[in-house]
């Protein structure tokens, strides 16, 4: 058996050691999500958090963890015998990311619930989670249908399995623990909801505790059963702390004034809906059960919204997640101001509330909340007092990225320049410093043609698991789907001859049929923006941005991946490889800079090369390749070589070949236009837009799908 990481051997990671043992205290909080950067020991913390919980007490042999003083009457184990409990260690259940549906919710045998009616089913990860943890590692990369599955379980606090008017009920009461890492993409809003708590964790810049962290990771690697002996007591001593306050926890008090406090928090920050005030009000208790006290104090406040309403703060896909502490405690302050606080001394505390103080649980001394560490008798393994985790530059606004921005040329101010004047050609002298996008406009469905089998998602028409019913088949596989027309059909022919005799049907594993499903799958969305002098006008290029910002907010709520190519000057660049990160693209973009010439065809032959190199990783989804520019094309000619728009047309014609379903969005304005992006689009045979076409909402526009490539195999 493998030992784990000890939970008081972790240096550092104050919030996130403080969340999961608040949730220890307290499993109604709701879980945690952990956001945060690879490698910062997310998974390690989650996975040692699991052997503190208290042991829980189940009926013997039941196979859903029913709790002997309340058996569920709907289990499918059930009914139980009465005095037949048992203790067993509380279960981490880890979802893999690849997960089926059936590994989630369990089997049932439809062949045998058929022909004998009766409901043989095989649990799954969310019976074996029942009264523990649910743990997914990379949440936000998990499917569209397991999470829908997830979120009506965490809702009901039960788990359905329907199979064709078959269906199996049993309780599933979990804490939800997810981690993962923002720069794969964001979690849809539904299920960001159902955490309680989050909490962001970066390494820290402290070089004595990176040290740290090193010398105790080496000491487990190398003797995890000796380095779990030498923390020992500290483990028991935080296991004792945690039955404590779950015992303390039903005597705290939380009174009017804190739940006034909670509501002017969760007001003042206008937080959708009220699980905000509820999860905040829960996490109070449980802070105040954890200080040792039974009664909800101001900071009990502060410290609960810290974690419960950053990820309830998002107003846009594209908004980063966190919570303005200034606001928060100009909030509180107002509150105090208004209605002064009682003498502390004169309120309800328990017996424990001694340690509570400068230097107990939660103050400057012990910032996590968690046992002071001691390394016990290992050698080397001195834990440097906690201190602050030291800030970390934004990945928006990194020190780096600023001085990006300074390097870039201030000439952005006019439209017009010798950059543009001469169709980009004024080289690289003529780079603009980066402008903002205009603001975003819900766009037009543009989706690829056929239908393909990819990951679920929003976009195009493909074959999936869920969807409308097309038509059957035979199973490939596990039975998923049934299609009990059919199924009945196949059978129906064979009962004489199998001798039926009563009013049941005679199924073989021979007649089953599956659903053959039609829903719509996530593409790869590959923007190819022009950001050379003659898109540079300010207005033009911030209407631009403007338009792409929105075609991503599309690809976000579709489930696309994306990947961005920016062409300026004398060459292309992939400004962001393919991937699930939205939020990432959006911020490549704002910064995007433009002036110099139009390097046409190197843009259009790096996406032909970036696309290639995708359909070998993922050959399943589908690619969408979505041209932003006017259609110019200038750069330096070789001699007797052929012309820049030459070489685009060539490449143009590549793509086409390739069968590449495309969409140029023609960007140019004014009275006189030379139409060269239409040109463009005929090379491509992609779908030409205009910006006024993309808008949803636009009086002129047409609903345009992307035209099916005839001959995909014809040569440049």
């Amino acid at each position: 058996m493998t030992t784990t990481y000890p939970f008081s051997a972790i240096v550092g990671m104050d919030g996130l050691r403080l969340a999961l043992l608040l949730n220890a205290v307290s499993p109604a909080v709701g879980g945690v999500l952990v956001r945060g950067e690879k490698g910062t020991a997310k998974s390690t913390a989650v996975r040692a958090i699991a052997a503190l919980l208290p042991p829980v007490d189940v009926v013997a042999g039941c196979r859903f963890s029913c709790d002997p003083a309340a058996p569920d009457p709907s289990c499918p184990d059930g009914p139980h015998e009465p005095d037949t409990g048992e203790a067993r260690p509380a279960r981490m259940v880890e979802l893999p990311v690849g997960a089926s549906e059936d590994r989630l919710v369990g089997a049932l045998d439809i062949e045998r619930a058929l022909s004998d009616g009766v409901k043989a089913f095989e649990p799954g990860l969310l019976a074996d989670a029942h009264r523990g943890v649910l743990y997914v590692d990379e949440v936000n990369l998990l499917h569209d249908h397991l999470i829908d599955l997830l979120l009506d379980a965490a809702a009901m606090g039960a788990s359905y399995v329907e199979r064709e008017g078959v269906s199996v009920r049993h309780a599933a009461r979990f804490l939800l623990v997810g981690t993962m890492n923002p720069e794969e993409g964001e979690l849809r809003p539904q299920l960001l909801d159902r955490f309680g708590l989050t909490v962001e964790v970066a390494a820290s810049r402290d070089t004595d505790e990176r040290v740290e962290v090193v010398r105790r990771r080496l000491a487990y690697d190398e003797d995890p059963e000796g380095f779990a002996a030498r923390w020992a007591a500290d483990e028991d001593a935080l296991r004792e702390r945690i039955a404590a306050a779950r015992a303390r926890l039903p005597r705290v008090v939380l009174g009017d004034r804190a739940l006034r406090q909670i509501a002017a928090v969760c007001a003042g920050f206008e937080v959708d809906g009220m699980r905000a005030d509820i999860v905040t009000a829960r996490t109070a208790t449980a802070l105040a059960a954890w200080a040792g006290r039974t009664d909800v104090r101001t900071e009990d406040v502060r410290g609960a919204a810290l974690l419960s309403l950053p990820h309830r703060r998002r107003r846009a896909p594209f908004d980063a997640p966190g919570l303005d502490e200034d606001k928060l405690d100009e909030i509180l302050r107002q509150f105090e101001e208004d209605e002064p606080e009682p003498d502390p001394d004169q309120g309800p505390e328990g017996p424990d509330s001694s340690d509570d103080g400068p230097d107990g649980p939660g103050g400057p001394e012990n910032p996590g909340g968690g046992p002071q560490e001691d390394p016990g008798d290992g050698a080397g393994e001195q834990a440097p007092p906690t201190a602050p985790e030291p800030s970390v530059p934004d990945r928006r606004t990194g020190e780096h990225e600023t001085a990006d921005r300074e390097t870039d040329s201030p000439q952005a101010d006019g439209d017009g320049g010798a950059g543009e004047a001469d169709g980009g050609s004024g080289g690289a002298g003529g780079d603009r410093a980066a402008v903002g996008a205009a603001e975003p406009f819900r766009t037009r469905r543009l989706d690829v043609p056929g239908l393909g089998q990819g990951a679920a998602g929003r976009r195009s028409r493909a074959r999936s698991e869920h969807g409308r019913t097309t038509g059957a088949r035979r199973p490939q596989g596990t039975l998923s789907a049934l299609h009990l027309t059919a199924t009945v059909r196949a059978a129906a022919p064979h009962q004489r001859s199998r001798g039926r005799r009563g009013p049941g049907l005679l199924v073989r594993r021979d007649d089953l049929r599956e659903a053959v499903r039609e829903g719509r799958e996530g593409n790869l969305v590959l923007f190819v923006v022009d950001a050379s002098g003659s898109m540079a006008a300010r207005t033009r290029m911030s209407a631009i941005k403007g338009a792409v910002l929105s075609l991503l907010l599309d690809a976000y709520q579709r489930r696309d991946k994306v990947g961005l190519i920016t062409f300026r000057g004398a060459d292309a660049e992939l400004a962001l490889p393919p991937t699930s990160s939205v939020d990432a693209a959006a911020v490549r973009l704002e910064r995007l800079p433009t002036g110099g010439r139009t390097p046409l065809a190197a843009g259009l032959l790096k996406a032909r090369e970036v696309l290639r190199v995708e359909r070998l990783r993922d050959p399943s989804r589908r690619p969408l390749l979505v041209v932003v520019t006017d259609g110019r094309a200038t750069e330096a000619r070789r001699s007797g070589g052929p012309t820049p728009v030459e070489r685009a047309g060539r490449a143009a014609r590549m793509l086409a070949g390739d069968g590449v379903a495309s969409v140029v969005v023609d960007c140019e304005s004014g009275l006189v236009r030379l139409g060269l992006a239409g040109a463009l689009a005929r090379e491509l045979r992609a779908t030409p837009v205009t910006l006024d076409e993309l808008r949803a909402d636009s009086v002129t526009a047409l609903v345009r799908g992307v035209r099916t490539v005839s001959n995909p195999r014809r040569a440049a």
